[in-house]
């Protein structure tokens, strides 16, 4: 399995003419270095490979799936609150938390995961300045994305209405989402900060940080809701805070422990430019998490449609939290693994890469396993932590272990869209869950659900199908794929072009270039220039574009 996709014969072409080799010679120490390279990436890792690889990816992933669960308890002690003022404001709560989703927090998450792989790649070249300049330009991107986020909230009330939602739950749910806005903005710096600290591998900080503003968010809740009588504003308003208060945190940390030295670049007009490669993968990024995310929006929607929507409904909430639950474990492996691909395709070993990758999978089906096993023993008894009405337990029963075999597709399917970003190539994730979730899953759930008269069960039916077709098409993208160019592609994404426009007279003394040289050193290194710069130059202006499609220089005889 996950045998590297052989290279086209192009890629090993020379320019040189052909040369007959007699056999009694020595091999070219190149054919052997050449031939080793090739073993590398054709073998299955060892034992202590994969126990390293392991304990390398649970550094980064165990912390991660700490910060999941916290920022899962926190939306749930959200909507105990909301639960706490009444059966309207709990509907409204949750009819705005759901179309916050779709149009505003899927979006922005999507657009800053287009950041991973040019940090985490950035990083393992040690191109340090490339990963503050990537942060400044994602959250430039971040802000101006909520600015027209935030006009489609102020309206609403108005489209659910022209949506035929009911108008006191629209009214609650306008509420809520008003007060909210400010979160956009928040979210717009916590989720490049968070980034920029995992794909360096610090993410004990982030949990840390996490687990002291979801402490906090009970108080919070507590002061605004029960005490000052606030009502669904208050509960809106804790929300916001508890995000202000971790990036009030994380920002300190960033700030007082000095990582960000070695990567800070000061704010100027080169944020504004070089956005050709960001916004490649960002857009990718975001449709693909978009794709998934609106797929259980449409699933509530077409319960709304079934024989007794009240308790199909009610019992899609409770699988959907129970499958976001389990969600985290592979999410956060997958955002283990990205940054492991990411940093070493970044420092030229690919063969490293491809074990993160074999490992990874291999531990994403050992999760499935277990996330099918535990929801068919919990399947009676899981329901009862969130209600007590027969009708509704019974079909949370019934479509658990669906979702249980949904898992053990979605695991490796999560994990692989984290190998899909780590190498920079979200769009076929992308057109991965376009065609799955899409073209297969939804077809499905119609048929099963309405046709065959199947009902809430056709619906489970159709997302293990999308989930299964995703899981099988994720794998054999990432056996077909060609390791050595993941590198090249890696060094492209991570090539600087820089501009000097001033230079002192020293280094003119120093040295006096040829014409030829001077196109040369345009491409120098990015850590180099700065280096001149900072030491040698007045005011030097730099350009960074991370993503250059330079052709490859051959030696002409």
């Amino acid at each position: 399995m996950c045998n590297s996709k052989p290279s086209s014969p192009s890629s090993f072409s020379s320019h040189n003419k052909t040369h007959f080799v007699n056999p009694n010679q020595n091999m070219d120490p190149h054919t052997t270095t050449h031939h080793q390279e090739e073993d590398q990436l054709n073998r299955w890792p060892t034992p202590s490979e994969a126990f390293e690889e392991i304990k390398a990816i649970g550094k980064i992933s165990g912390p991660t799936t700490i910060t999941g669960l916290l920022m899962y308890s926190r939306a749930m002690i959200s909507m105990l609150f909301l639960g706490y003022l009444g059966e309207l404001e709990l509907a409204g709560g949750s009819l705005s938390i759901g179309f916050a989703n779709i149009t505003g927090y899927s979006v922005i998450s999507g657009l800053a995961m287009g950041m991973e792989p040019i940090c985490g790649q950035a990083f393992g070249a040690k191109q340090w300045k490339l990963l503050g300049l990537t942060l400044q330009r994602t959250v430039l991107l971040l802000l101006s994305t909520s600015i027209p986020i935030s006009f489609m909230w102020l309206n609403m009330k108005r489209i659910l209405l022209w949506c035929g939602q009911d108008q006191e739950i629209s009214s609650v749910a306008h509420t809520f989402i008003l007060l909210s806005i400010p979160d956009l903005f928040f979210l717009s710096l916590l989720h490049p900060l968070r980034i920029y600290l995992r794909t360096q591998s610090i993410t004990l900080p982030l949990t840390y940080c996490s687990a002291i503003s979801v402490l906090l968010h009970v108080p919070l809740n507590f002061l605004l809701v029960v005490h000052f009588k606030m009502g669904i504003a208050g509960v809106a308003i804790a929300m916001v805070w508890t995000n202000f208060n971790l990036f009030l945190l994380l920002s300190s940390f960033v700030y007082f422990s000095g990582i960000h030295k070695d990567s800070w670049v000061s704010p100027s007009m080169d944020c504004l430019r070089g956005w050709s490669s960001l916004l490649s993968l960002a857009v990718p990024t975001c449709i693909s998490v978009c794709l998934e995310w609106w797929w259980y929006e449409f699933m509530i929607m077409l319960c709304g449609l079934l024989a007794n929507p009240k308790a199909t409904i009610a019992s899609m909430g409770i699988l959907i939290q129970t499958t976001s639950l389990v969600y985290v474990f592979p999410s956060s492996l997958s955002l283990g693994v990205s940054t492991r691909v990411g940093n070493e395709l970044g420092a030229n070993r690919p063969a490293k890469a491809r074990i993160s990758m074999i490992v990874s999978l291999f531990c994403a089906v050992a999760l499935g396993l277990m996330a099918m096993l535990f929801t068919t023993l919990m399947r009676h008894q899981w329901g009862r932590f969130f209600t007590n009405d027969a009708e509704i337990l019974e079909l949370t029963a019934i479509a658990l272990p669906i979702a249980g075999l949904c898992e053990l597709g979605n695991c490796p399917q999560t994990t692989g869209c984290g190998v899909l970003r780590g190498s920079a190539r979200p769009a076929i994730g992308a057109n991965i869950n376009l065609g799955s979730f899409y073209l297969v899953g939804m077809p499905v759930a119609m048929f099963m659900g309405f046709v065959a008269k199947m009902g809430f069960s056709g619906l489970w039916l159709g997302l293990l199908a999308a989930q299964a077709s995703c899981a099988l098409l994720m794998l054999y993208v990432l056996c077909r794929t060609d390791w050595k160019d993941q590198v090249d592609r890696a060094r492209k994404l991570t090539q600087s072009k820089t501009t000097t426009t001033t230079i002192s007279s020293s280094i003119l003394l120093v040295s006096s270039p040829k014409p030829e040289d001077s196109q040369v050193n345009k491409k120098d290194n990015l850590e180099e220039i700065l280096c001149i710069k900072d030491e040698l130059v007045k005011s030097a202006s730099l350009e960074t574009d991370p993503l250059i499609s330079a052709k490859q220089t051959t030696n002409v005889h």
